[in-house]
C-alpha cells in the first residue's frame, strides 16, 4: 500500500508538471507495487481516467475544449478499446509488455522532437468545424488511440494531443483540454472491457489514485516557473530509462 501511494504521487507529480505520467502507471504498479499484468492494466485506466476528469475540470469552466471533436474522437476510441482488450487477452504477457516498451519509446522520442506547429483542417476561420476533412482524420486517429488504451492500459495523450494539433488543427490550450476528455471516455471504455478479467485490489486503486491527483494539484502549482522544455527532456530520458528495464525485465524473467 505504502508503495503504491508515493509511486502514484510520483505519477501525479509528473502528469501535473508535463501534463503526462499516466505512460508510466502500468510499470509501476507491475514492477513497484507487484501487482499483476492483467490487473495493472484496468489499474492504470481507473486511474488515468480518474485523474484527468480531475484536471478536466478547471478547462471546463475556461470554455477549453472542443466538444463535438471529443465526442467524435471518443466514441470511435472507445469501441476499438475493447477490441484492444480482446487482442490483449491473446497475447502473452511478455509481448504485451515488450510492446509498452515499444510505444514509450515512441512516446519518448516524441517529446525529444516536440512540434509545436498548429496545422489541420478541422477548424475554420469562422469558429466553425471542417467536418468533411475533420471527420475521418478524428475517426481514424480515434481508432488508433482507442485500440492501444485497451491493448496496453495508457490514456494515449501523448499520441492525442499531436493528433488533434498537427492533423485536426485545433489550438494548444484547446488540444489539452479536449485530449482530457478523449482520455477519460477512452478510459472508462477499456476500464470497462478489462473489468471481468481479474479481481482489482481497491484499497490500492484508490490509494495510488488519490496519490497521484494530489501529486499532480501538488505540482501544477509549481509548474509554471520551472523550464517545460528541460523538464519535458528530463522527462522522455527516464521514460526512456523506463522502457529499457521493462524490456530487460520482461526477456530475463519469464514472468513479470
Amino acid at each position: 500500500m505504502l508503495a503504491g501511494t508515493g509511486l502514484g504521487q510520483v505519477i501525479g507529480v509528473l502528469r501535473g508538471l508535463l501534463g503526462g505520467g499516466s505512460i508510466l502507471a502500468v510499470p509501476a504498479l507491475v514492477y513497484g507495487a507487484g501487482v499483476p499484468l492483467a490487473a495493472a492494466v484496468p489499474m492504470s485506466l481507473l486511474v488515468v481516467g480518474i485523474s484527468s476528469a480531475a484536471a478536466l475540470l478547471p478547462r471546463l469552466r475556461h470554455g477549453q475544449l472542443a466538444w463535438r471533436i471529443a465526442g467524435v474522437f471518443g466514441a470511435a476510441g472507445a469501441g476499438a478499446a475493447f477490441a484492444g482488450a480482446a487482442v490483449n487477452r491473446l497475447l502473452d504477457p511478455r509481448v504485451v509488455l515488450i510492446g509498452f516498451a515499444v510505444i514509450m519509446v515512441v512516446a519518448a522520442v516524441r517529446m525529444l522532437r516536440e512540434q509545436t506547429t498548429e496545422g489541420g483542417d478541422c477548424t475554420l476561420p469562422g469558429g466553425g468545424v471542417n467536418w468533411r476533412g475533420c471527420l475521418p482524420k478524428a475517426i481514424g486517429s480515434g481508432l488508433v488511440v482507442g485500440f492501444l488504451t485497451g491493448l496496453f492500459g495508457v490514456g494515449g495523450g501523448f499520441l492525442i494531443i499531436p493528433a488533434l494539433v498537427l492533423l485536426l488543427g485545433l489550438p494548444m490550450a484547446v488540444a489539452v483540454g479536449t485530449s482530457l476528455l478523449v482520455i477519460v471516455i477512452n478510459s472508462a471504455a477499456g476500464f470497462a472491457a478489462h473489468a471481468g478479467d481479474t479481481t482489482l485490489d481497491y484499497r490500492l486503486t484508490a490509494a495510488f489514485t488519490l496519490a497521484a491527483i494530489f501529486g499532480s494539484m501538488l505540482a501544477s502549482r509549481v509548474a509554471t516557473r520551472l523550464p517545460a522544455d528541460r523538464l519535458r527532456r528530463w522527462f522522455a530520458y527516464l521514460v526512456l530509462a523506463v522502457a529499457a528495464f521493462v524490456t530487460v525485465r520482461t526477456l530475463v524473467n519469464p514472468s513479470p
